[in-house]
């Protein structure tokens, strides 16, 4: 299960989910529950509707069922994985199972909730999934975020220090630490320097954080 939050329930911003769920009863509840919330829900019944709801916007997070009677909750997983690499997904199901979570925690999924799950118990996941991902920042503070993990990935990747990264890039040190951190969003001139020092295109970079 996730690490403990500092997010408290009471505290969580407006977050934009997407539930997949083959029961009507359920897609009424969970719409209901989360909208009482203040979250922006929409809840589809089948695999096709799911995708054309991510395509047309992302969610922040996704409830998924993992039983549906003809569709395979597991196969809309493998699906999300290849097409939304990094979307934060919950797995809901009524059959909880050791072999289940094992296998959805494989594919990177973030919680598993087994149904009938309590209001505290959604919201306290909701709540660690909003610490874990930075969900509902603004788009600025995501950016930040994202371009000091991506720099802080490649560089350690190559096995420099930060002064090795410096050297190459001509960008201070304490600048470059202030990048990884997300404390401060690199210029234009910064961040191209810094990108031919790892040989890595910025516009990657920007793509992982949903711009």
């Amino acid at each position: 299960m996730a690490e403990p939050s500092e997010t408290t329930p009471d505290a969580l911003p407006p977050l934009n989910i997407l539930a997949l769920d083959d029961d009507a009863d359920f897609r009424q509840y969970i719409t209901a529950l989360l909208e009482d919330k203040g979250h922006r829900v929409r809840a589809v019944a089948s695999p096709k509707q799911f995708y054309d709801a991510c395509e047309h916007a992302l969610p922040d997070v996704a409830l998924l069922d993992i039983k549906m009677g003809r569709h395979s909750g597991e196969e809309v997983l493998d699906e999300i994985r290849q097409r939304w690499s990094k979307l934060c997904v919950i797995v809901v199901t009524g059959f909880p199972s050791l072999d289940s979570m094992r296998q959805t925690f494989k594919q990177n999924v973030f919680d598993y909730l087994a149904k009938p799950f309590s209001t505290a118990e959604l919201e306290h996941v909701l709540a660690q999934a909003v610490e874990a991902f930075g969900l509902g920042a603004r788009p600025l503070d995501k950016l930040r975020g994202e371009l000091g993990r991506q720099i802080r990935i490649n560089r350690t990747e190559r096995g420099w220090t930060l002064r090795e990264l410096s050297e190459h890039s001509g960008i201070s040190v304490s600048q470059l630490s202030s990048i990884e951190r997300g404390a401060h969003l690199p210029s234009v001139e910064s961040l191209v320097a810094i990108a031919e020092a790892l040989d890595a295109k910025p516009s990657a970079w920007f793509q992982a954080a949903g711009f």
